[in-house]
């Protein structure tokens, strides 16, 4: 009895797709999860480890690279410079004023009506200008002016990131566990965005 020969993954991509067939999407942002989750804990290398995230899975859906530890690390460190560093800083610095500004919410304070949306509105615009800038990749790495710009120019990118954000904080609030799985899957739709809005034919 024969056995028939196996036929090589194809690489084609169908109208529209970023990613190749035989890109293990689930695998690959579920270690890329892990790894950035991990790189995060000192908190100050947040956008160096979302950045080393974004490139990582930039490269595989550029050259077809495959998703591993040593590549996101090698990223990591070319990412973990001193301006990234001291943008790690406002993160302490925003959560400590996300939890004032709630508490004073919470005191129904006059204008609270108006205040707890428009913070919610000002915390997600934040998030998603921060999600475009650590997808960027040379030589605008890690400009927050550039990230800005991007989300201000390209609105269709930015409401997808919004859409990302918006479950993502949900689920991180029901369940806290699953927060370490999280980076993953809003770096890649930060990717995503960015490799779609990428002029055709463009190179990086």
């Amino acid at each position: 009895m024969t056995q028939a020969p196996t036929l090589p993954p194809s690489d084609r991509r169908e109208p529209g797709e970023v990613f190749p067939a035989g890109f293990t999407l689930f695998a690959d942002m579920l270690l890329v999860g892990l790894l950035t989750s991990l790189a995060c804990l000192p908190v100050v290398t947040a956008p160096a480890a979302f950045a080393a995230a974004s490139a990582t899975l930039r490269r595989a859906a550029d050259a077809g690279a495959p998703v591993g530890a040593g590549g996101y690390l090698a990223d990591l460190r070319a990412h973990l410079t001193p301006g990234s560093l001291a943008g790690g800083l406002a993160v302490p610095l925003l959560a400590g004023v996300l939890l004032v500004d709630s508490a004073l919410i919470r005191a129904s304070l006059p204008g609270a009506a108006l205040m707890a949306p428009a913070l919610l509105l000002l915390t997600l615009g934040l998030a998603v200008v921060a999600l475009r800038t650590t997808a960027l990749p040379a030589p605008h790495r890690l400009s927050l002016r550039e990230g800005f710009r991007r989300s201000v120019a390209r609105p269709r990118g930015t409401l997808l990131l919004a859409a990302a954000l918006v479950p993502a904080a949900l689920v991180a609030w029901s369940i806290p566990v699953l927060v370490p799985l999280l980076p993953g899957p809003l770096a890649f739709a930060a990717t995503v965005v960015d490799l779609r809005d990428r002029p055709e034919g463009a190179t990086d």
